[in-house]
């Protein structure tokens, strides 16, 4: 094997940060349940992404929870090492609460 494959196959885990993932089946439940609360009128995912997301500069959007029974999207970014959370009407689109690390 070639000094240059070898260090490139060392360096790949390097290549970017680790992400902070819920379980397989939480994120699918997740999006279930955002897909049906679409279908009722609230606002879809992508939607509260597209007014919220370009607000948290500096921070990496890394995923969100939905609450089903009360319409509430959790938006979570990651910003210095720290997690904030950002919870989002799904009616409205409205900022109703966030977290600053």
């Amino acid at each position: 094997m070639s000094m240059t494959v070898l260090l490139a196959l060392l360096a790949a885990p390097m290549g970017s940060p680790p992400m902070i993932e819920a379980p397989l089946d939480q994120r699918r439940g997740d999006q279930m349940r955002a897909f049906q609360a679409r279908k009722e009128g609230n606002l879809s995912l992508r939607e509260i992404e597209a007014r919220v997301v370009p607000t948290m500069r500096d921070s990496q959007y890394i995923g969100f929870d939905y609450d089903a029974a009360e319409a509430i999207y959790t938006l979570k970014f990651l910003r210095n090492g720290t997690v904030i959370w950002v919870e989002v009407d799904g009616r409205t689109g409205k900022v109703i609460g966030r977290t600053d690390g």
